[in-house]
């Protein structure tokens, strides 16, 4: 037969020695703060957990009481490992695509590797595209290509004319066009790559030229996308 006993600093105790008796607790109207609930387990060693007030308890878990609501915000969500991650993430959800129009001409410098502007993003799916660099969302694989057209307002002879992509401020993947006879006043280059990145790295579009003899050359933008920038998550 079970015992129960309230001791007079209110404790409740119940003694039953095959352990199958039980005590309910029931609800109370109201609960004005949270109270602690003391359970034995198994080794009848005391354990504690903590009772939530009425509207915890019907409604969300508070943030705060996952992970501290560390790395909580509106575009993160809580993981079954117990970490906040960036949401989305997946393969085609984090894209973009920009280009050059013809209101951004840009001169280069001959012998000089000179980063690329975009003025028109077609897409940027998470708005991850600023500064005429694509910064990553999350870790993972990702495809990108890009195509630089230029444009020379000389006849000087083109020896080097070089499309390349960087991240992190580093050349990662380049495409040449080299010439050893006659002169080209029009020329596109365009280059691709898969990547595995880690977040915050970032990527941007290079351009190299050589003439034989010092000049400049203007990369040129049109509605067509002759000289653009993409990516996409591949996994």
């Amino acid at each position: 037969m079970a015992e129960l006993r309230v001791k007079s600093t209110g404790t409740l105790k119940l003694f039953e020695s095959d352990n199958t008796s039980s005590v309910t607790i029931a609800s109370p109207a109201s609960l004005s703060a949270n109270k602690t609930v003391t359970l034995p387990d198994a080794d009848v060693t005391l354990v504690s957990g903590t009772m939530n007030d009425a509207t915890a308890l019907s409604g969300n878990i508070p943030v705060s009481n996952l992970n501290s609501g560390t790395s909580a915000s509106s575009s993160t969500f809580w993981r079954g490992d117990g970490t906040w991650v960036a949401a989305g993430g997946t393969a085609g959800t984090e894209s973009f695509y920009v280009s050059k129009t013809g209101s951004d001409d840009q001169t280069l410098s001959n012998a000089t590797y000179t980063k690329i502007t975009f003025d028109s993003e077609g897409v940027d799916a998470g708005n991850n595209f600023a500064s005429d660099k694509y910064t990553v969302p999350s870790a993972g694989k990702y495809f990108f290509e890009a195509q630089v057209k230029g444009q020379s307002s000389t006849d000087a002879k083109l020896q080097v004319f070089r499309t390349a992509i960087y991240n992190n401020g580093a050349m990662v993947v380049r495409n040449d066009n080299e010439l050893t006879t006659g002169y080209e006043k029009k020329i596109s280059k365009n280059v691709s790559v898969v990547l595995d990145l880690s977040t915050s790295d970032y990527l941007e579009v290079y351009c190299y030229l050589g003439y034989e003899s010092s000049t400049t050359l203007t990369v040129n933008g049109d509605a067509y996308g002759a000289t653009h920038f993409l990516g996409y998550k591949l996994a």
